[in-house]
């Protein structure tokens, strides 16, 4: 058998150095694992920061306040991993603006409109009392959030990109709306007179080191694409591709509370993390890097509007989703993702 002599060395987007060998059969070798250990890393980290939610949640941060407050960062790390990977390498803005587009059209489409379907998604139906209407409230707000920072998105970049000024408006909205959120946990606190539990921050801990093995695999995807993708895993749809793979950890999120008749939650995590994806993702990689909008820009944008109107008019006047919904939810999904593909 020959052994296979290596032709040439290149570097990849980490700095790592990837050996092109060649032989009776021509194959490269990435020292560090292929897509497929990636992603079943990524998705065992993404679990792991998932499962000590469920701790979290009895500490302190309960209900719609934990939705929107302490989800989002589990479930929305892998975009701001993903931005924060290219901006790193110089990779392209728009890239980074379709990943955001289509994690928060999912989200508010297929994410919701499955679980909808299969037990219903009562948003303050099954939580009566005092603190289901205040839940109620909150998450309405939330969903005006939503709405806002969307189009402030949009608004910001009618001159066709988004600049270092942009970003900064963008990522101080985001502070402000969490500023107000750390309050409303406080003062939920207080009347509640529930003390600080420390051993949170263990929680925290484990939830760090999911973290990391999320950005370590996000990081080690992006380079493998970048060097070998092709077809439809080629690098002009790692937008696309990137915010299917990182909505799973939502998807499984709302899966798991909407069956534990914890629609709240489910719906609140949701919204939450297309908080982090719009503004915050978007502000923070126009910092360092001007985006220049793709052409699909105003199409994407528009969606996630009339979904989130939807939502708002549903909770509003309804308080829940029907399951009839959930469906033309779903099936509007279908036909975003093929005419993006396409």
């Amino acid at each position: 058998m020959d052994t296979p002599q290596i032709i040439q060395r290149g570097l990849d987007l980490t700095g790592r150095i990837v050996h092109t060998l060649e032989g009776p059969r021509v194959w490269q070798v990435v020292t560090d694992g292929g897509p497929v250990q990636m992603t079943v890393l990524f998705l065992l980290a993404s679990m792991l920061m998932i499962w000590r939610l469920n701790a979290v949640e009895k500490k302190g941060f309960e209900g719609t306040m934990m939705g929107t407050l302490v989800m989002p960062y589990c479930s929305g790390f892998a975009n701001l991993a993903f931005a924060f990977v290219m901006g790193r390498s110089g990779g392209d803005g728009r890239l980074v603006l379709e990943n955001c587009i289509v994690n928060n059209a999912t989200n508010l489409t297929l994410v919701l409109g499955i679980p909808a379907m299969i037990w219903g998604m009562g948003l303050h139906r099954k939580s009566k009392g005092l603190e289901g209407r205040i839940s109620w409230f909150s998450l309405i707000l939330t969903l005006i959030a939503l709405i806002f920072f969307t189009g402030a998105v949009w608004t910001l970049a009618r001159d066709g990109r988004l600049d270092v000024s942009d970003g900064l408006m963008l990522c101080g909205l985001f502070l402000f709306w969490q500023v107000i959120h750390v309050i409303e946990v406080m003062k939920h606190n207080v009347r509640k007179k529930q003390p600080f539990r420390y051993s949170i921050l263990f929680d925290f801990f484990l939830a760090g080191l999911g973290a990391w093995a999320c950005f370590y695999s996000i990081e080690e995807l992006v380079s493998w694409v970048t060097l070998y993708g092709k077809g439809v895993l080629s690098l002009k749809n790692l937008g696309l591709l990137s915010g299917l793979l990182m909505v799973v950890p939502n998807a499984l999120l709302a899966f798991y509370y909407s069956a534990r008749g914890r629609a709240d939650v489910a719906y609140s995590s949701q919204i939450g993390d297309c908080h982090i994806c719009i503004p915050l993702c978007i502000g923070l990689y126009a910092l360092f890097t001007p985006i220049d909008l793709p052409r699909s820009f105003d199409a994407g944008i528009l969606t996630i509007l009339g979904a989130g109107l939807t939502h708002l008019l549903l909770t509003i006047l309804a308080g829940r989703i029907p399951r009839i919904v959930g469906g033309a939810l779903t099936a509007g999904y279908a036909v975003f993702i093929i005419r993006g593909i396409l």
